[in-house]
């Protein structure tokens, strides 16, 4: 990824922010800070302790399927330093980048790949199970079982990150006020999710609260609502990596220490 490229990213994450921003005020951000609390931070670091794991458990499994060994406790430190990286660098991806760099770029781009379409997929079958469009929603989880069969560890190990990820949005909902039922916050989840997948953004910034703005107005429930969910499930996912911060610094004294 080049240099323009990646300040491109950081544009447009910009031009989102300020969008929102510019429709909904600073309000919910300040509001997000407010509502979040120590026992939502809590939740959140316990359900990312799992779904690292299970990120971790997908890579080592598609790494072996191309002759690579990825030792389980390693990926899980390096998944967690990953996740930290994305989560505090502009663009969003470094840590994937970083990632790849000293691990192999083929296992973690495929894994990151396979990770992406299942998240895809699962969504577009939950949109379609609340749309009249059953027969699609069947055709949604063909693929899925086709995917189990072939690849059974990763599918299982994707759909269970992603369910901890949908619950800690869940819990960012709950911390922001919104009192709509788990029926209905649970589309308006995968939909934010897999916004704030999209490589263009501050850190993860931007799609995640645009994305949730005009979801929950869509919902009823209102944009400026949307956004405060967003604000508040993004501190939760900052908080939620410190683990990578605290290996990214004991790598950084190591390294120094090595240099004298």
């Amino acid at each position: 990824m080049t240099g323009t490229t990646r300040w491109l990213r950081v544009a447009g994450g910009v031009l989102v922010l300020a969008v929102v921003v510019e429709r909904v005020g600073g309000g919910p951000f300040v509001d997000a800070v407010r509502l979040t609390s120590p026992v939502a931070l809590l939740a959140a670091l316990m359900i990312t302790a799992g779904t690292t794991l299970c990120c971790a458990w997908r890579w080592r499994v598609v790494a072996a399927r191309l002759g690579v060994d990825v030792p389980l406790r390693p990926a899980v430190g390096a998944y967690y330093r990953s996740q930290f990286l994305n989560a505090t660098l502009p663009g969003g991806v470094v840590g994937d980048v970083h990632r790849a760099v000293r691990h192999g770029l083929k296992p973690v781009a495929l894994e990151r790949v396979v990770g992406q379409v299942v998240q895809v997929v699962a969504t577009g079958g939950v949109l379609l199970l609340v749309s009249p469009w059953p027969a699609a929603a069947a055709a949604v989880g063909v693929v899925l079982t086709a995917g189990l069969v072939r690849w059974p560890q990763v599918v299982a190990a994707s759909v269970l990150a992603a369910a901890g990820h949908v619950v800690v949005f869940l819990v960012a909902a709950r911390a922001a006020g919104t009192d709509a039922s788990l029926v209905e916050l649970l589309p308006l989840a995968l939909v934010v999710l897999l916004a704030a997948a999209i490589p263009l953004s501050v850190a993860g910034w931007g799609p995640r609260e645009g994305a949730a703005a005009w979801a929950f107005a869509g919902a009823g429930l209102g944009a400026a609502q949307g956004a405060t969910v967003a604000v508040v499930y993004g501190l939760l996912a900052l908080v939620a990596t410190l683990p990578g911060a605290v290996l990214v610094t004991r790598g950084l004294a190591r390294e120094a220490v090595a240099r004298g």
